[in-house]
């Protein structure tokens, strides 16, 4: 049986822009956006807040049976009109944004325990609406049957710079270099790990942003979604 609803799938490395070309996607199509990387923050938020998680010390087990008290939800903010995350009822949309998360989300979404749980709700989210999604697993496992996938690359020089900026923009201390070798660590684990590794699927279409603004990225992803959304 044929889907009611088009689905999106944006997929690619860290600090490629996923989640603010799904973003402007989502606005200018009317689609529903769901930020699966920030669902993964808020475990990782979790876990540090418990004290199952700390630099050398990750309690998985600890973690796993407490997921059943992790209520992730979006809200819209009346001020901005943009989607924010909710952790068991409190906004976390700053927190989960620190160098701190950074560093431990890609542990916490080895985890297949925690994976399971969040493409259960990622699926449940989008079974009754036009959306646009992006993440890691997008693509190859969350929605292997989407309209559209992309798959979003550039190097590492390039999105360590654009992440830079982004933190010291909202006052945050950190150097270039820090950063940096956040992008290629995460980059290695999500690449490596077992379960539902980072991959482009044969029938994604890979878009490499070094040298592309945000303008030019997000026409040229538009003109995509017009041509598939024609045979839809």
């Amino acid at each position: 049986m044929k889907r009611k609803n088009f689905i999106i799938a944006i997929d690619g490395y860290s600090s490629t822009g996923k989640s603010t070309l799904a973003k402007e996607l989502a606005d200018k199509l009317g689609f529903l956006y769901i930020d699966t990387g920030a669902m993964y923050r808020a475990v990782t938020l979790y876990a540090m807040e418990k004290g199952f998680l700390k630099p050398g010390f990750f309690d998985k087990k600890k973690l796993i049976e407490d997921l059943k008290n992790i209520h992730i939800e979006f809200k819209k903010n009346p001020e901005t009109g943009k989607a924010e995350v909710y952790l068991n009822g409190k906004n976390i949309e700053k927190e989960i944004r620190s160098m701190e998360v950074s560093r431990f989300v890609s542990l916490v979404a080895e985890v297949p325990e925690v994976r399971k749980k969040l493409v259960a709700e990622q699926r449940k989210m989008a079974s009754d609406y036009n959306v646009v999604m992006d993440g890691r697993d997008i693509g190859s496992v969350v929605f292997p049957d989407a309209d559209l996938k992309i798959f979003m690359t550039a190097s590492p020089q390039v999105r360590a710079k654009r992440r830079y900026n982004e933190l010291k923009e909202k006052g945050m201390e950190v150097s270039f270099e820090e950063v940096l070798q956040n992008v290629t660590q995460r980059d290695k684990i999500d690449s490596t790990r077992e379960d539902s590794p980072l991959v482009k699927t044969p029938d994604a279409i890979e878009l490499d942003n070094s040298d592309l603004s945000k303008e030019e990225q997000f026409e040229y992803v538009l003109n995509l979604v017009k041509q598939r959304k024609k045979d839809f």
